[in-house]
């Protein structure tokens, strides 16, 4: 393993540094990175089958305690564990079948020795308390932790957010992607005034002589670590039933009593997600555990069934238009953007985190694609065009890998950029709709890779699109087409870009639609005049140059 992860970031590396003006930004790794980031032996052995997580929140101190039990199936024979708990936080014990367990700390990583021999196939447990101060979110959700903040009214109001940094900082899990817990009941106890809102469906309620409530939360459908939430606080409730492609869907809403009646308003965005997505994507991934809207006190997480919300009822993101279009203010986008991650990072989720872009650069693009639904193809196309601004082509979207390293930010509007590019070439709605519910159907609740996406995309539109993902995946130029008219010949190449990087274009030559093929060496076209105008069409993430005829 060790070997394997070395040869991949020295490969990296290399391309990585080929690049002159991001050889400073070459991070380096630690040995807790690796046990972080990786499929280490200790955690190949076993799959996850179910956790059973107890949480009592204190906030009075700021403190967690609780125990989780994790359900297991030994895939094959080994005795060490590894748990993953970042400190503050500490595992005070390890238990299987009411003996206690050895186990030795390494940073995050807790290795676990199991008593018992533990035989291929069979089914088993242990079951982890642990409690302490979890790390605080200084500036959620964009650094992991627990945000612990007052109401209006001077209650308590708290959440986690975690995404990157881990599961790990407030619940001890097996903290890497690639293995999801196939179901889980989250079972949290605050103070009495105050309602916990986790993901799944409340399935019981149960009050305490001791001042404190524990509200139990079952979700049905494999889930992700990051995706796992609590969010606390003293909630109003409403709801409504979605007429889905499969049936009723139970939609609730939990948000701050003072915002109830702005929340009836804003929130009926909810709906028309759900329509438009469904259209677009296929059915919500997770009718059984039904969907949740949670105001918290941060902007807003994907936390899968039990979306978090704090865009203070207002269309755009916090108020600003990110596409600069003005369409951007016709939808709330929290509501829009993290609703969409429900299909793209809880149903289809990234094995590791350097190929976020699978859950940013789609659901980047979703936003256009709600633009579309409810306001037409060209409000759409506007809407992800203006996104371009927010590019930098610093470094590439994609991250490095088994270091729990992500690639750039550029993953959400280049990305999206990327995937409209795509679409201009398929030049059929039809069979592009279809290969986005493909997508959601062919890798229904699967963790999964970028080459997997690659390949799903490449045989479903018919193009061979490796040059086209090392591109703008893997590269920060943006691909010229460059043009020159020589003896009435249009003779026209792909430059600043991979080797095979060879799409089609659609081009107006002075303003008649033609489609080229250009590749990386001149192509021509004959019975084109001296002095034409040639434009690229606006859809694609391309530029255009004509060079000098020497």
């Amino acid at each position: 393993m060790k070997k394997q992860l070395f040869a991949g970031i020295v490969a990296f590396a290399l391309v990585f540094c080929s690049i002159p003006s991001l050889q400073a930004q070459t991070p380096v790794f630690t040995h807790q990175d690796t046990l972080r980031g990786s499929i280490t032996k200790e955690r190949a052995w076993w799959d996850l089958t179910y956790y059973h997580l107890q949480v009592k929140v204190n906030p009075a101190d700021s403190t967690i305690r609780g125990a989780n039990t994790i359900q297991y199936k030994v895939l094959e024979p080994n005795q060490l564990m590894q748990i993953d708990l970042q400190p503050p936080m500490a595992i005070e014990k390890v238990e299987q079948q009411g003996k206690a367990l050895a186990f030795t700390r390494d940073g995050n990583a807790y290795l676990i020795q199991l008593a018992e021999k533990q035989v291929p196939g069979s089914i088993n447990a242990i079951e982890v308390t642990f409690g302490g101060k979890p790390q605080v979110s200084k500036n959620p959700p964009w650094s992991g932790g627990i945000t612990w903040k007052k109401d209006a009214q001077g209650q308590p109001f708290i959440a986690n957010s975690n995404q990157g940094d881990g599961a790990s900082l407030w619940w001890p899990c097996k903290d890497h992607m690639y293995d999801e817990v196939d179901s889980m009941l989250i079972s949290v106890t605050v103070p009495k005034q105050l309602m916990d809102v986790s993901n799944g469906k409340l399935r019981n309620v149960e009050q305490h002589t001791d001042g404190t409530t524990t509200y139990h939360w079952f979700v049905a459908n494999p889930i992700n670590n990051y995706g796992v939430n609590l969010s606390v606080g003293d909630y109003a409730h409403f709801s409504e039933k979605f007429q889905g492609e499969k049936g009723l869907l139970d939609c609730n809403y939990y948000v701050l009593k003072e915002n109830l009646e702005k929340a009836k308003v804003q929130f009926k965005d909810a709906a028309r997600m759900l329509t438009a997505f469904e259209y677009w994507f296929g059915p919500y991934p997770f009718y059984e555990d039904g969907y949740k809207l949670i105001e918290v006190p941060y902007t807003g997480m994907e936390h899968q069934s039990a979306v978090t919300y704090g865009n203070g009822y207002k269309n755009g993101y916090r108020g600003r238009d990110e596409s600069g279009t003005g369409w951007g203010f016709k939808f709330d986008f929290i509501i829009i953007h993290e609703s969409g991650h429900e299909w793209f990072a809880n149903n289809i989720t990234y094995r590791d985190i350097a190929d976020m872009w699978i859950h940013e650069s789609f659901t980047n693009y979703a936003e256009s694609l709600f633009v579309e639904y409810y306001y037409g193809k060209e409000a759409g196309k506007a809407y992800v065009r203006g996104t371009r601004r927010g590019i930098k082509n610093q470094k590439p979207i994609i991250g490095i890998y088994n270091v729990n390293y992500e690639g750039s930010g550029d993953m959400y509007p280049k990305g999206g950029n990327m995937l409209h590019t795509l679409r201009q070439v398929v030049n059929d709605n039809d069979k592009w709709r279809q290969i986005l519910r493909g997508l959601n159907r062919d890798f229904y609740h699967q963790t999964v890779s970028t080459q997997q996406i690659e390949n799903y995309l490449s045989e479903h539109t018919g193009y061979n699109l490796s040059g086209f993902f090392d591109q703008y995946l893997r590269d920060v130029r943006i691909p010229r087409l460059e043009y020159k008219v020589v003896d009435r010949k249009l003779k026209y190449r792909w430059a600043n870009c991979v080797q095979d990087f060879s799409i089609p274009v659609k081009v107006y030559l002075n303003s008649k639609e033609k489609w080229l093929k250009p590749t990386t060496t001149w192509q021509e076209l004959k019975g084109v005049n001296k002095g034409t105008l040639l434009q690229v069409d606006p859809d694609f993430y391309v530029e255009a140059a004509e060079v000098a005829v020497l």
